[in-house]
């Protein structure tokens, strides 16, 4: 297994489930951990299957069909990107060993979104798995790898569709509506 660092989340790669592999921050997951040697798993719906395989996953999960925390198949890494799922059944879809980065907020009326995230902060010190939290901050050092893959042809953007600037509320309910495969650009 390859190890890299990614910020503050230090990642040893073997069996990874992306959860929200379709989305703007899944895709890019899905095809950065590829590049460490992972094995990916992508989660996502009926209609995004074909999709996320095209961006590298070597096994797709259609959360319509199929539980993954119910399978015998333990992963190494969990990224969490659709916030939805009880820590219980995340950490059960785990090694021992295993790592859990739970990206993002989620429902905001609870304590600001941000209830899963220190729930798994409280819980981590006390298991042998590792769960916590990424919120995105820049850094120059992750950028440049960033920009590396990206000029390798290793990892690409994918952008769904673009908005002109005055169809914003039409872009918001596109994504809202979980439509969106990749990123929406919003155009002036």
């Amino acid at each position: 297994m390859r190890r890299r660092r990614w910020s503050t989340i230090a990642i040893c790669v073997g069996l990874v489930l992306v959860i929200g592999a379709a989305g703007g921050v899944g895709t890019f997951a899905v095809q950065i951990a590829k590049t460490d040697g992972a094995e990916v798993t992508g989660v996502c719906s009926t209609a995004k299957t074909e999709f996320v395989r095209s961006i590298g996953a070597d096994h797709v999960i259609d959360y319509t069909k199929e539980d993954f925390a119910a399978g015998r198949t333990r992963y190494d890494v969990i990224l969490d990107i659709a916030g939805n799922r009880p820590l219980s059944d995340l950490r059960r879809a785990m090694t021992p060993r295993g790592t859990l980065v739970i990206v993002g907020g989620e429902d905001a009326g609870n304590w600001l979104g941000i209830r899963r995230q220190l729930r798994a902060a409280a819980l981590s010190p006390v298991v042998g798995q590792k769960l916590g939290f990424f919120i995105a901050k820049q850094r120059s050092e992750d950028l440049e790898e960033l920009r590396k893959l990206l000029d390798a042809g290793a990892v690409r953007p994918v952008v769904d569709k673009t908005f002109p600037l005055h169809e914003v509320p039409e872009a918001i309910g596109y994504l809202r509506g979980g439509h969106a495969r990749g990123k929406i650009v919003i155009t002036v």
